[in-house]
C-alpha cells in the first residue's frame, strides 16, 4: 500500500517504528501536502464571495493547482519510500572479499543517486507550492489568512527536512561531480523558498497583528 493511503493513525504508528520507511522524507512530503491543502482551504474560503470577485478566475486556477500540487507532493512521498529501498538493501551487501566490496560500491553509488533524485523532486514540487501559497497570502479571504501563513510554515519546514535527505546521501557519493550539482539544484531551492515563505509569513503576521 502507498504511504499516501494510509489512515492518519496507520501512518504515524509507522513514522514511529523501527520500519526504514516512512521516514525524514515521507514525513516532509506528507507536512508539504497538509501546507498546500490548507493554503486551498483559504482559496476555497474565497471563491464566489463578492468581496473579491475582481479574482474570481485566479481563485479558480490556484485551487486546480493547489490540488495537482497537492496530488504530486503524495506521489513524491511515495516515491522517496521507493527510492530508499534498494539504499536499504545496498547497505547490508556482504563485503568480506575485493569482488564484494567492488559491487557493494557500484550498487551503492547507484542508489544513493537515486535516493537523492526522490527529495529533488519533492522540494521542487514544495518550492511551487510556496509560489501558490504567496498568492493565496495576496488575494485570499482576510477572515482566514492566518492559514495561509501555517501553510507556508509547513512548506518551509518540509523543504528544508527534504534537503537533509539530499545532504546526507550526496555526502557519501564518490562521484562529486554529480554530488556538486545535486547539491547547488537543493541549496538554490533552499534560498528561494525559504525567502518567499519568510515573505509570505511577514505578511500574514503583519496582518493578524
Amino acid at each position: 500500500m502507498a504511504m499516501s493511503e494510509y489512515t492518519i493513525d496507520n501512518f504515524i504508528k509507522e513514522l514511529s517504528s523501527d520500519a526504514p520507511v516512512p521516514g525524514g522524507g515521507g514525513a516532509s512530503g506528507l507536512v508539504a501536502a497538509v501546507g498546500m491543502s490548507l493554503g486551498n482551504m483559504v482559496m476555497a474560503l474565497t471563491t464566489g464571495k463578492k468581496k473579491y470577485a475582481e479574482y474570481q478566475d485566479e481563485i479558480e486556477s490556484i485551487i486546480a493547482n493547489a490540488n495537482d500540487i497537492t496530488r504530486a507532493l503524495l506521489d513524491a512521498m511515495d516515491r522517496d519510500a521507493v527510492a530508499f529501498e534498494p539504499l536499504a538493501k545496498a547497505y547490508g551487501l556482504p563485503k568480506s572479499t575485493e569482488e564484494e566490496i567492488a559491487h557493494r560500491n557500484k550498487v551503492l553509488e547507484e542508489a544513493l543517486v537515486v535516493a537523492s533524485e526522490a527529495p529533488l523532486e519533492l522540494m521542487e514540487k514544495i518550492v511551487e507550492g510556496i509560489k501558490v501559497t504567496k498568492r493565496v497570502a495576496e488575494i485570499g479571504s482576510k477572515l482566514a489568512i492566518s492559514d495561509a501563513g501555517v501553510a507556508v510554515q509547513c512548506l518551509k519546514a518540509a523543504l528544508n527536512g527534504a534537503s537533509l535527505n539530499v545532504f546526507i546521501n550526496t555526502k557519501m557519493m564518490k562521484n562529486r561531480d554529480k554530488a556538486d550539482e545535486f547539491d547547488k539544484r537543493a541549496d538554490e531551492m533552499i534560498r528561494v523558498g525559504n525567502e518567499m515563505a519568510d515573505e509570505v509569513y511577514a505578511k500574514v503576521l503583519a496582518d493578524v497583528r
